[in-house]
């Protein structure tokens, strides 16, 4: 498939440190270098930001939540999975245990909440937007290639698994 590679067997710590790694490049990246664009961007043209009663409190407390889902997602991916969320270190097994249970990419779930509440915390419409289009990015381009890859490697096991955790919706009971 395109891109996809299968992590090389190893300890589930080594898988651990890669996604940790990962988590540590993409949060830094997508939720801190590019809101600060926008927000700078936003500055200098004189948009105004959005304000509200305990907006910040608000923003933190999301984002701790989100983080927190995120976190447990790469943890179980890698424990279980024995790979990492990237594709050139693709999970070695089907990973259907730990959030993965209530919602099938639980760490985009994750990592746009957490974008929400970025934008939320700065007051910023322009990068509640970016948001959204890393949404429709997601879901429209790297979603169909990931669960092609997903398919072919793991075909019924992951066919009944589609058919019983939705990719956005979580369920409220988790998947047996």
């Amino acid at each position: 498939m395109f891109g996809f590679k299968v992590a090389k067997e190893g300890p589930p710590s080594k898988h651990l440190l890669v996604t940790l790694g990962q988590i540590v490049v993409f949060w830094s990246t997508f939720l801190a270098v590019f809101p600060a664009i926008i927000f700078n961007i936003e500055q200098r043209i004189g948009l105004e930001q959005f304000h509200f009663t305990g907006q910040r409190a608000v923003a933190v407390v999301g984002f701790v939540l989100a983080s927190s889902i995120g976190l447990w997602s790469g943890i179980t991916m890698s424990w279980r999975g024995e790979g990492t969320p990237l594709p050139t270190h693709c999970p070695r097994k089907l990973v259907v245990s730990g959030p993965y249970r209530y919602v099938r990419n639980p760490m985009a779930c994750a990592g746009l909440a957490q974008g929400f509440f970025v934008g939320v915390y700065i007051g910023s419409w322009p990068t509640l937007v970016y948001v959204v289009c890393g949404f429709f990015a997601w879901n429209y381009i790297a979603r169909p290639l990931e669960e092609d890859d997903l398919r072919a490697r793991f075909g019924d096991e992951f066919e009944m698994y589609c058919h019983h955790v939705r990719c956005w919706i979580p369920r409220f009971r988790p998947w047996p």
